[in-house]
């Protein structure tokens, strides 16, 4: 399977994965990526910008999330979201001692 790929314009790391239409080389009208998302995650990941197109398939690795969970939500919903990863970055963390005030 085809899909393409791409990143919230609202929240860091978090990528749209859908399958990647046929292109008809007549046709220049341009389709909206998040057309297959339900409304309010619509709303949530904000605008789509392009990042990339990817051919997925069992043996493929991903970096951050199993191609057979992508596979599987394309298939079923039409899309897959891949959400941040948690626990990178601790909002409650003390900031170090050099970087106060700066």
């Amino acid at each position: 399977m085809y899909c393409s790929i791409y990143k919230s314009s609202k929240k860091d790391e978090m990528y749209l994965y859908i399958a990647r239409p046929e292109v008809n080389e007549n046709e220049t009208e341009a389709t909206d990526p998040l057309a297959v998302m339900p409304d309010a995650l619509r709303t949530a990941f904000g605008r789509a910008t392009f990042v990339m197109d990817l051919e997925l398939s069992e043996s493929r690795k991903l970096a951050r999330v199993n191609v057979l969970h992508v596979l599987d939500s394309i298939e079923t919903k039409g899309f897959f979201i891949q959400m941040p990863p948690e626990g990178l970055i601790d909002p409650n963390a003390v900031e170090p001692e050099g970087l106060r005030g700066a």
